[in-house]
């Protein structure tokens, strides 16, 4: 599927004045599922800390960047450091909040956030905004929302928050706890608010994508769907308007982009 080394035509299609987006998923199989949902094969790119993988047939640069919030803001910094982008895109499989996204969804976040970014109180958690101490919250830009909800329509798409975690749930009580906290909340994973937030940094929009394996609650091996999830994700990514979503302007940003090719070079 990937291939080191680029033709001519991978050049002329990822050249720097290309608008691309950035995709950021936390482990291997999931850039994998992405990838074969794209077409042309794949190119791997050095980048500090890990390798991009560009699609040979569509504007997109894919990362496995780790699990979690930290790992994910870590690489898509550097990824975002290394050329402009013009979207970034957390993808990946998630846990689903029932009955609104059931195993087998696939969820567009319309709010990032960060569920258990905080301290425990006398009177309950209080997340990072109500101590004072910055933001939980990314809202994606609404138009691409729903250009991407309209595209996944068919595919049993759900619209809601996802809820970033670095503890991952496995009980009734802290599910019923999140679902309080967050109203509507649709989905739990460990990266989209890393992501967000590394985006942000660099002005340029962020968007969430998941598809759901299990849902959010008690933990139950048996009950997981991770291979239908990776299929869902898959069919997503072969169903979005990726060109049309690289089309917006690229943002104005005061960081320096190196070519990605030479952005592992000292």
């Amino acid at each position: 599927m990937t291939a080191h080394g680029a033709g001519n035509g991978e050049h002329e299609q990822s050249g720097p004045g290309r608008a691309r987006l950035l995709v950021v998923v936390a482990v291997a199989a999931e850039a994998e599922a992405v990838l074969r949902g794209l077409p042309g094969g794949a190119v791997a790119l050095p980048l500090p800390g890990g390798t991009l993988h560009r699609s040979g047939g569509a504007p997109v640069d894919v990362l496995a960047a780790g699990v979690g919030p930290a790992a994910a803001a870590a690489a898509a910094s550097a990824a975002l450091a290394a050329r402009p982008y013009t979207l970034v895109v957390s993808a990946g499989i998630a846990g689903g909040f029932a009955p609104h996204a059931p195993v087998g969804a696939t969820v567009v976040a319309d709010a990032i956030v960060a569920a258990d970014l905080g301290a425990e109180t006398p009177e309950g958690f209080a997340d990072v905004t109500e101590l004072g101490f910055g933001t939980v919250r990314h809202t994606p830009p609404p138009a691409l929302v729903g250009l991407v909800g309209r595209a996944l329509a068919d595919r049993g798409a759900v619209t809601g928050p996802v809820l970033t975690v670095s503890t991952v749930t496995g009980s009734a009580r802290r599910a019923a706890a999140l679902a309080a906290r967050h109203p509507g909340a649709a989905a739990e994973a460990m990266e989209g608010f890393g992501v967000a937030e590394a985006a942000a940094r660099y002005g340029v929009p962020a968007l969430e994508l998941r598809t759901v394996s299990n849902p959010v609650g008690p933990r139950d091996r048996a009950a997981w769907r991770i291979g239908e999830a990776l299929a869902a994700l898959e069919r997503a990514f072969a169903a979005l308007p990726v060109h049309e979503l690289a089309a917006r302007q690229a943002p104005e940003t005061a960081v320096r982009h190196q070519p990605i090719e030479e952005a592992g070079r000292g």
